[in-house]
């Protein structure tokens, strides 16, 4: 990860500087929710900032990678009943989504000043309880799929990527660290993630489809463990502070961001009125397409799909 407590990344500490554009980028495909512009520009309360972060790993973990990693790739090399499992699992998350954001995939819970629901104790333990219980069930599916045999068949030395076409092009997310490209954004220590104990990206070496299915599928656990420190510290205190007024002629604001696919870039600019100058994202797909290309360079027409699916590109939030 926009999920439970919602939306894993990072706040920082900088003024805000526009009041418009938030449901608006909600609505910028699935992967980019409202709460993760917001957050690129707000200073939060520290409930809200600890929040936030927690919801967005939630939904880096149990939303991205279960359904476009376990999932349809196991759909991609005809693993059916994997396929079916997955979703299973997923709905559990989900599950948490509605109950504590009201929506189960478009969440929108945050907003310029905060979030708009608190998450109370009893709510707090179920959610450890359901990620505890999924983690057991999650960890023997993956185990499946790593060491089956059809599955490293299709996967493995199939769809290369080396570390130095990684770096050279610009890749981010998972799909770099597959290359032995250690950049991930959570690294920086930047909101709630400087509160954790320790965070080592997930990376391999290897840079083929299987590297990158094994590294997003270690970091659904990596994301749960996070998710389990965060709320053990999440503090007590205001969810939301009031916010008035339009951001001042020139006033600008940017932020990077970890998203399930990788870094993701937000600009704004203000000039007065309470319509933005200027307002850009950069989606983590934008980065990878160009690594794709290296990945599909003489290739099997079968193993296409696979190449895809492991670099898993949103194109409706990188072509609007």
């Amino acid at each position: 990860l926009s999920g439970i407590l919602l939306i894993a990344l990072l706040i920082i500490q900088q003024p805000m500087v526009w009041l418009v554009g938030a449901f608006l980028y909600g609505l910028i495909g699935g992967a980019i929710y409202t709460g993760r512009f917001v957050l690129s520009c707000q200073e939060f309360p520290q409930f809200s900032a600890t929040a936030s972060s927690l919801t967005g790993v939630c939904s880096f973990g149990g939303n991205m990678v279960f359904n476009a990693v376990l999932g349809l790739a196991a759909d991609a090399f005809g693993f059916e009943s994997m396929f079916m499992h997955c979703w299973r699992l997923r709905e559990r998350v989900l599950d948490l989504f509605e109950k504590t954001t009201g929506g189960r995939v478009i969440l929108s819970v945050v907003k310029v000043g905060g979030v708009v629901r608190d998450i109370d104790a009893t709510q707090m333990a179920e959610i450890i309880a359901v990620l505890d219980g999924l983690k057991d069930d999650y960890t023997k599916i993956m185990n499946t799929l790593l060491t089956d045999t059809s599955v490293k068949n299709r996967t493995v030395g199939v769809g290369h990527i080396s570390t130095e076409d990684a770096r050279s092009l610009s890749m981010v997310g998972p799909f770099a660290r597959a290359s032995n490209l250690p950049y991930d954004v959570r690294s920086f220590g930047k909101g709630a993630y400087g509160d954790l104990a320790d965070f080592q990206p997930i990376v391999a070496t290897e840079g083929d489809c299987y590297a990158r299915v094994k590294v997003r599928c270690l970091e659904v656990l990596q994301s749960i463990e996070i998710i389990k420190e965060l709320a053990a510290k999440i503090p007590a205190g205001d969810i939301e502070v009031a916010v008035k007024g339009a951001p001042a002629d020139g006033a600008q604001a940017c932020n990077v961001l970890e998203q399930p696919r990788g870094e993701c870039y937000y600009y704004a600019r203000g000039n007065g009125s309470k319509n933005l100058e200027r307002m850009r994202i950069r989606t983590p797909t934008s980065q990878n397409l160009a690594g794709m290309t290296v990945a599909l360079k003489g290739c099997d027409l079968a193993d296409v799909n696979m190449i895809i699916l492991t670099i898993d590109p949103c194109i409706s939030c990188t072509e609007r």
